[in-house]
């Protein structure tokens, strides 16, 4: 490789100690979190009182959640359901009352309050029972997801990339879950779906640099491990990386921004999870894995048998000196 190459990296492994250190604070503050404040869970997960109502025109929606929280109904959720004229008010257990004492109120609030006349469409009760089972399943899809993609990345590369790949995977969802504690922002199911969605854009990332990384290993031949190989494979898909979280990020933050109530955490929970997931990339995965004493013989080629190791190790090299001819050809094309 050439010195001039070698000039314009970032010495990313030559930190790995300190971005360590650092994932550790943020994952013990994270479980600091959720112990000392655990999850605001929504209605999806704790149950509730559903109440469905019609207009003659398009409901002011702002209006009525307003309307609710100076009622006392801070964590009622309102949005639109089916059209502009039908509105779904979401309200958490309330200590002391039922489901047909909390609709009662509601209506009040909102007949004192909004001339519009309106039709009570449903009521219902979400029994906790329903939440209860939420919440296992969830936390079993988590599951499931982790040691689905610890078999896939074992059987892709090695053993210690997918001990790598699947504690990146938990660091993000740790952390995700814990400014979700300390900010105690709702946690519902789209959250839940959001966290699933964040696992799978960290691990393409992280199976985008893993695959560099073995390319690196059994083509570059002078220097350690973690600068010659894991280094240069970072810094490779560095810009590749950097330019799809931003492009994710601009779409995520829109979302956040003008997506309105039903999506607001969803969003939230997909930029932490971009952010975090970049991070846990480019410092966390390749880390553990070269903390794991992964080396070059572990990802080379098995040899034929019967082949000459003379003829291998030529067809290595010949590969080896096509693939930097052609990165020469595309650097003299850039400038």
């Amino acid at each position: 490789m050439d010195n001039q190459m070698e000039s314009k990296q970032i010495n990313f492994m030559g930190h790995r100690k300190l971005a360590m250190f650092f994932s550790i604070i943020l994952i013990l503050a994270s479980f600091g979190g959720l112990w000392i404040k655990g999850l605001n869970f929504g209605i999806d997960f704790t149950g509730g009182t559903l109440v469905e109502l019609a207009y003659d025109q398009a409901a002011d929606v702002n209006g009525l959640r307003n309307t609710l929280v100076k009622g006392g109904y801070e964590s009622a959720t309102v949005q639109n359901f089916g059209s502009a004229e039908e509105v779904l008010i979401r309200i958490a257990p309330m200590e002391g009352l039922n489901s047909a004492q909390i609709s009662n109120q509601v209506m009040t609030l909102i007949k004192t309050d909004h001339s519009e006349p309106f039709e009570l469409r449903r009521v219902e009760f979400v029994g906790p029972q329903v939440g209860d089972e939420l919440t296992e399943d969830g936390a079993l899809a988590l599951i499931y997801a982790l040691i689905g993609v610890l078999i896939y990345v074992a059987l892709r590369f090695e053993f210690r990339f997918s001990v790598g790949a699947v504690s990146a995977l938990i660091h993000d969802v740790v952390i995700t879950l814990g400014v979700f504690a300390w900010t105690q922002a709702q946690f519902d199911l789209t959250v839940l779906a959001a966290l699933l969605a964040v696992i799978g854009y960290s691990l393409n990332d992280t199976i985008v640099v893993f695959d560099r990384v073995r390319e690196n290993f059994r083509m570059v031949r002078d220097g350690s491990p973690a600068e010659a190989v894991t280094n240069l494979a970072v810094n490779q898909m560095l810009a590749r990386t950097l330019m799809t979280s931003f492009t994710t990020l601009l779409v995520l933050i829109a979302l956040f921004v003008l997506g309105g109530e039903v999506i607001h955490y969803f969003a939230l929970a997909l930029i932490i999870g971009v952010v975090v997931g970049t991070y846990s990339s480019t410092f966390v995965a390749s880390s553990i894995a070269l903390s794991l004493g992964v080396s070059k013989e572990d990802l080379m080629q098995p040899v034929k048998e019967g082949a000459d190791p003379v003829e291998q190790e030529a067809e290595l090299n010949r590969i080896f000196l096509e693939q930097e001819a052609a990165r020469e050809n595309k650097a003299k094309q850039k400038k």
